[in-house]
């Protein structure tokens, strides 16, 4: 026998209305009657129609959440399992699905979030990074489509709801560390330059330099390791310079991993001959040999909060754009050492 709305009203001793404003999770309704009408729907074992309510609500109940390129690709990087971690959290507590991006270039990116918009495929769209001139954003926001930001965006950024670390200062900070530790010779090893996390790191890093009267030398700046041969090459042409650098300042914990392995086949010690800090303070970092120093950038907390304002832009289109800032601190462990 299929149990209807009406079974489930009739067994709570409440209208039909008051058992579909509590499947809605209605705030008119108190908690007491949703806890009891709740409580008879799992006896009788009711489920709500949701593609039917979604419908009528014309709401598709789903959010997308873009990735900066193919999902395969993001799923290597432990950030955005976690992250993704923060934002199902809200999105299951709000009876939300999920949509995931697979496109693998800014083109095919666009293109699906394009077909996700014009298709009515979702209520809103997460975005995990934020790229210098970024043309999905901008879409986005000439369609005044809901959306919000892991990152800080490159444009209009009074006007687009982003969740974000200080990336400015946190590295900055970082930087001064290895300088106090009496390091002058630190290099930096960024991402892919068209994404702003990796200029506004970049910037942190000269901060700290310009203020400790340290000249910026370009040939210490590298971007965007794509493959294990070009990290080898890399890290093999910086020790081999005439004045090598003493410290190293990564974009992320596996970034780190990665150059950790070539120094120690290059016979190069981490710290004894060169300092390493990085970000993300992700679970191995603690166990690597030397355990690394690293920014805990509260991973879970981004995605969660981006979610969080996401689904209130769903529900109020007229609420105003917000900047909520994730604290961050630096876990100094046994990868820097003193310059000697």
């Amino acid at each position: 026998m299929v149990i209807t709305i009406k079974d489930v009203a009739k067994a709570a001793n409440v209208a039909p209305s008051t058992v579909s404003r509590v499947i809605a999770d209605n705030p008119r309704i108190s908690e007491k009657t949703k806890r009891k009408v709740r409580e008879v729907m799992e006896q009788l074992g009711y489920y709500p129609n949701l593609q039917a309510r979604s419908l009528a609500q014309k709401s598709t109940q789903t959010i997308g959440v873009v990735f900066p390129n193919s999902g395969m690709n993001s799923f290597q990087n432990p950030f955005f399992p976690i992250v993704l971690q923060g934002i199902s959290t809200v999105a299951h507590s709000k009876k939300y699905g999920m949509y995931f991006s697979t496109g693998a270039t800014e083109d095919e990116i666009y293109e699906e979030v394009y077909s996700m918009v014009q298709g009515k495929r979702v209520d809103g769209i997460v975005l995990l990074s934020s790229r210098v001139n970024d043309k999905t954003m901008l879409f986005l926001e000439e369609n005044d489509f809901p959306f919000t930001v892991v990152g800080r965006p490159y444009k209009n950024e009074s006007q687009i709801t982003y969740v974000d670390n200080d990336n400015i200062f946190i590295t900055r900070q970082v930087t001064e560390y290895l300088i106090e530790l009496g390091h002058r010779n630190i290099a930096f090893i960024g991402g892919d330059k068209h994404f702003v996390v990796t200029c506004d790191r970049l910037n942190g890093y000269k901060l700290a330099l310009a203020e400790a009267g340290i000249p910026f030398r370009e040939e210490y700046v590298v971007h965007n390791i794509k493959s294990t041969e070009n990290g080898r090459e890399v890290i093999k042409s910086l020790i081999t310079m005439e004045s090598p650098p003493t410290a190293l300042v990564t974009l992320d914990d596996s970034m780190a991993y990665t150059l950790i392995s070539h120094l120690d086949k290059l016979n190069v010690r981490v710290p004894e001959d060169i300092s390493i800090v990085s970000f993300n303070n992700y679970m191995l970092s603690e166990h690597l040999k030397p355990p690394l120093t690293s920014v805990d950038i509260s991973i879970f907390q981004l995605g969660f909060e981006a979610t969080n304002c996401l689904l209130e832009k769903i529900n109020n289109p007229n609420v105003l754009p917000k900047r909520i800032t994730i604290p961050t601190k630096l876990i100094i462990r046994k990868s820097c050492a003193p310059k000697h």
